[in-house]
C-alpha cells in the first residue's frame, strides 16, 4: 500500500472502497461510493423502490465492513425483523465480492408507496441486525447482534462497535436513483456512497472520555465530565457530509476526504476495487440436492424438473430428478 497526497493520486472513482487515516485526530475509515456494481446488483431484482434503497443502505454498509477483513472470508449483513422489508441478507466475500437480497411485504410496500415515502427506520421494523464473520470450515464463526428498535442502519452500525468492540464509530450512508440523459433517451442509475470513521487512539482510556449516549450504566459510569476534543471534532465534521456529497461522481472519495480533513491532514491508501459476484453455482446445488431424502426430491419436483432460483442473484437451475436416484 503506497502513501500519496491528494495531488499525486489519481481518483479510486465508482466501486472502489478508499481506506483513510487522519493521525492528528486518531482516525481511520473507509469511504465508497457505488454505481454499476450497485445497480447490477439491485436490478437483477426489481424490487420496488423503498426495498431498492433500503437494500442499497445494506450493501454500502456491507462494503465499508468487509473491505476490513485482513483474511480470505465473508461477512454478511443480516436484518430479521417485522417491517415491510423483514429480510435483508448482504454477503461481502474478501477482498471484493458483494452479493446481497431482500424479502418484503408485497401489500405493506404497495400501502407505503401509495401513501408516503417511507424512512429506513420504518421499512426495518423491530428485530435484529446480525454481522456474521467466517474464516472458512476451519475457524469458528464470529457473530454479533444488534437490537433494531426505530433504528436505522446507520444507528445499528454505531450501536455495534460501541457494545461488541468497544469502537467509537460514525457512519454516514446515502442512497439516489440519478436519471441521466443519453443518445438513446434518459437513464436511470442507483447509487450509494458511504463513511465509516473509528477513533483508534493510542491511549485506551481516551475512548472513555467520548460522551455516548450508551444508555449502558456500565459504559456510562466510565465517562469523564468533558468528551475527547479529536473525537468531538470528528463528529462535527462529519455531520457537514450531505448525502450528495456520497454519491455524485465528480465529488469522489478522495475529494470529500480532502473537504473534511485538509485542515487536518488527511492520508489516503489505494482504492480496493469491488465486483457484483454471487458464489453459486450448478454444482453447488446439485450437492445440495443429493442430500435430500428422496421424498423431499419428490416435493421439489414440478412437470417432471427440478427448478432452483439464487435468491441473491435470481439466476435459475433445472435438475432431472433422475440424477439423484
Amino acid at each position: 500500500m503506497t502513501d500519496k497526497t491528494l495531488g499525486e493520486m489519481d481518483y479510486a472513482g465508482d466501486d472502489h472502497v478508499v481506506p483513510f487515516q487522519v493521525e492528528a485526530l486518531d482516525v481511520r475509515g473507509r469511504s465508497v461510493q457505488l454505481g454499476p456494481v450497485l445497480d447490477q446488483i439491485v436490478r437483477r431484482h426489481d424490487y420496488p423502490e423503498p426495498v431498492t434503497r433500503l437494500l442499497s443502505e445494506a450493501i454500502a454498509l456491507t462494503v465499508l465492513l468487509g473491505t476490513s477483513l485482513k483474511f480470505d472470508g465473508r461477512l454478511i449483513v443480516q436484518t430479521q425483523t417485522d417491517g415491510p422489508v423483514n429480510l435483508i441478507v448482504a454477503d461481502f466475500s474478501s477482498p471484493d465480492g458483494i452479493r446481497a437480497y431482500a424479502r418484503y411485504d408485497e401489500d405493506r410496500i404497495a400501502a407505503i408507496q401509495a401513501n408516503q415515502i417511507a424512512t429506513s427506520e420504518e421499512l426495518l421494523g423491530t428485530g435484529v441486525l446480525a454481522l456474521t464473520i467466517d474464516q472458512g470450515q476451519h475457524a469458528q464463526r464470529y457473530q454479533g447482534m444488534v437490537q433494531l428498535e426505530g433504528t436505522g442502519f446507520e444507528d445499528a452500525a454505531r450501536t455495534y462497535f460501541r457494545q461488541s468492540e468497544q469502537i467509537p464509530s460514525e457512519i454516514k450512508l446515502a442512497v439516489a436513483k440519478l436519471i441521466q440523459s443519453g443518445e438513446d433517451g434518459p437513464s436511470e442509475q442507483w447509487r450509494a456512497g458511504g463513511m465509516i470513521s473509528q477513533f483508534l487512539p493510542d491511549a485506551p482510556e481516551r475512548i472513555r472520555q467520548i460522551e455516548l449516549p450508551s444508555g449502558n450504566e456500565e459504559l456510562d459510569a466510565l465517562r469523564m465530565e468533558e468528551p475527547d476534543d479529536a473525537w468531538r471534532e470528528l463528529i462535527a465534521l462529519m455531520d457537514t457530509i450531505e448525502p450528495s456529497e456520497l454519491l455524485d461522481p465528480t465529488v469522489g472519495s478522495e475529494r470529500l476526504l480532502y473537504r473534511l480533513f485538509h485542515q487536518r491532514g488527511v492520508r489516503v491508501y489505494d482504492g480496493i476495487s469491488l465486483e457484483g459476484r454471487c458464489s453459486c453455482s450448478r454444482g453447488k446445488i446439485s450437492q445440495i440436492i443429493s442430500g435430500f431424502t428422496a421424498e423431499e426430491i419428490n416435493e421439489c419436483t414440478e412437470n417432471g424438473r427440478i427448478t432452483v432460483n439464487c435468491e441473491f442473484c435470481s439466476a435459475g437451475y433445472e435438475f432431472d430428478p433422475a440424477e439423484f436416484d
